[in-house]
């Protein structure tokens, strides 16, 4: 314990993995509100009805401000690549720097400029070229994204590169780079996943509203479009996109698939654990329940392919925290099939016109949005455990990466100042969150009580 603790990158590591698990909270809304904005406004547009108006209006707040506080907490990641990553920095700058810069100088600012137009030019603008402004800022949103994942996907998958003759990496095909197979798999799969957080959200929020009997005409429409596009993104983050994302990492990574299942022994009819935990100095899945073959088949195509055991490997090729790695990818899969039941019901419900009128099951949906987040930072942390103990996947190693003229009481205490710093921004942002929440979307209370 002493020796982790003491291992100047795991204070560098786990600076770099708060700051981006605390910044994700933020773009994961956007990205999975943009196009609930561009339809709200199309539909405005076509149907000339207000409350369409109305709901792209308050969540283009929302959006705002989820938007302002990643901004904020995201330019210290930017840093860390120079200050506890820059031997990192030095060997892979010459690639990375590449989709970094690209992320900044197109998305970002496509997405900025729109985002400004979309929350305060309305009137100036009039429908149309309103609606133009939230179709601006969807793809920005977006292309941000991809720009990100793309050098993530470098680091799962490194193609595209070469080697300079001072040993650090340089592209050999830009293309190659930038259409990573990897990439595009893992962007669907992300971007799905932050959908699932926007229409939760935005569900929440309805539940919210007709519960106090406020708002019902606004509550009525996020209950709707919100439960509908939860159950459809929840189905696509399994399948097809977490499926392929599986074949990837089995493919390419089949060490990482072993320890995310806790499979010390190799074999066909892998099957998948639903219950166990992981016993890694002995070796073995204690008090497993599984679901025989549905890893060889989710992996490999079918019940019979053989998947590969964490004992056909050097110990210094698996992953570092195996316990951790499993249990993350477990509980984000309990919890991406609870999305899938709570939004089959809801649409079920609303079906049977229901819905709105069902208080048990709109507090459900009410206590249910914390729960994609928790969701998206497992999957991350499944993603980023998975790769170790490499920074770029076969190519660097995460010991070789941190700064070492940085001392581990230097990055303990830019830690517990960022730890600080980002409790007062979250404290701010829930204020200001909170007092659009309570002014509503603009169509004034109704006397119609839900109880």
């Amino acid at each position: 314990m002493n020796s982790t603790f003491s291992d100047p990158s795991f204070w560098d590591r786990l600076q770099f993995g708060f700051t981006i698990t605390y910044h994700y909270l933020f773009p994961q809304l956007t990205m999975g509100l943009a196009w609930f904005l561009v339809y709200w406004k199309w539909r405005a547009l076509r149907t000339g009805n207000e409350k369409y108006n109305q709901a792209a209006r308050f969540w283009a707040k929302i959006f705002g401000l989820n938007f302002t506080v990643g901004i904020a907490t995201g330019i210290p990641m930017e840093f860390q690549f120079g200050t506890n990553w820059a031997d990192f920095s030095r060997f892979a700058g010459g690639i990375i720097g590449q989709t970094l810069a690209m992320e900044g100088m197109f998305a970002f600012f496509l997405e900025s400029a729109f985002i400004g137009a979309l929350i305060f030019g309305e009137k100036l603008l009039g429908p149309r070229l309103h609606f133009l402004a939230a179709v601006g800022v969807a793809p920005g949103s977006w292309l941000s994204g991809y720009f990100i994942l793309v050098t993530n996907a470098f680091m799962q998958n490194p193609v595209g590169y070469l080697r300079e003759a001072d040993g650090s990496l340089g592209i050999s095909s830009i293309g190659a780079y930038l259409l990573n197979p990897w990439a595009f798999i893992e962007f669907a799969h992300n971007q799905c996943a932050a959908v699932v957080t926007g229409s939760f959200v935005i569900a929440a929020l309805g539940a919210f509203y007709r519960l106090r009997g406020t708002h019902l005409e606004q509550a009525s429409l996020y209950l709707r479009h919100g439960t509908i596009i939860a159950l459809v993104a929840s189905l696509l983050v399994a399948f097809p996109t977490g499926d392929q994302q599986a074949k990837l990492v089995g493919d390419h990574q089949p060490v990482t698939l072993a320890a995310m299942e806790g499979r010390f022994v190799g074999g066909p009819m892998a099957g998948v654990a639903m219950i166990g935990e992981p016993d890694v100095p002995d070796q073995r899945l204690d008090n497993p329940i599984e679901i025989p073959g549905a890893l060889s088949f989710l992996a490999y195509g079918t019940f019979q392919s053989y998947v590969h055991g964490l004992d056909e490997y050097p110990r210094d090729q698996w992953p570092d925290n195996i316990e951790l790695l499993y249990y993350s990818f477990h509980i984000m899969i309990t919890l991406g099939s609870l999305f899938i039941v709570i939004g089959a019901f809801a649409v079920f419900q609303r079906w049977r016109g229901r819905l709105e009128t069902s208080r048990w099951f709109l507090w459900v949906l009410m206590l249910t949005f914390p729960f994609p987040y928790i969701a998206n930072t497992l999957g991350w942390m499944t993603t980023e455990l998975g790769r170790q103990p490499w920074l770029i996947y076969g190519l660097y190693h995460t010991r070789e990466g941190y700064s070492k003229m940085v001392n581990n009481g230097d990055t303990i205490f830019t830690l517990i100042g960022f730890t600080g710093l980002y409790f007062v921004v979250g404290v701010l942002f829930l204020v200001l969150v909170g007092r659009e929440i309570a002014h509503g979307p603009g169509d004034g209370p109704h006397p119609e009580s839900a109880a």
